[in-house]
């Protein structure tokens, strides 16, 4: 938005924060689905694992995405409108965070996660000593 001349407003500094959450919030969902797979169902990690953890997490974080955009879009198509000066902005930061955030949960996290990813190695340590 500030790219193509838009302004930075309340509204969008707003946005910018809830799309923070809801994507910290679906990757940490991601993450932890991907430490039980490795540690509970005994999975070993790698490939498999990644796109067992990502099939199986592909529609939560969809419905996320798909509930908040439905809920939002009646505000950022009325952003022009008076009285939604603060709203508009708002949710059309978000509508468009959701499609980025969507495809980075979905296609980049797993590949990160399996480059740097250490599930299931767990160090001994001796406290004892």
């Amino acid at each position: 938005m500030l790219l193509t001349g838009g302004v930075l407003s309340l509204g969008s500094l707003v946005g910018f924060v809830t799309i923070f959450g809801i994507t910290l919030r679906n990757s940490i969902m991601l993450i932890s689905h991907y430490q039980h797979l490795v540690e509970v169902e005994g999975m070993s990690w790698g490939r498999e694992a990644a796109i067992r953890g990502a099939q199986e997490r592909l529609v939560p974080i969809l419905m996320t995405a798909l509930v908040t955009a439905l809920g939002l879009l009646p505000l950022a198509l009325t952003s022009g409108a008076p009285g939604n000066e603060i709203e508009g902005p708002m949710a059309q930061v978000i509508l468009g965070g959701l499609i980025t955030s969507t495809v980075l949960n979905l296609l980049v996290l797993p590949i990160m996660a399996l480059r740097f990813g250490r599930f299931g190695q767990v160090a001994e340590y001796d406290i004892t000593s």
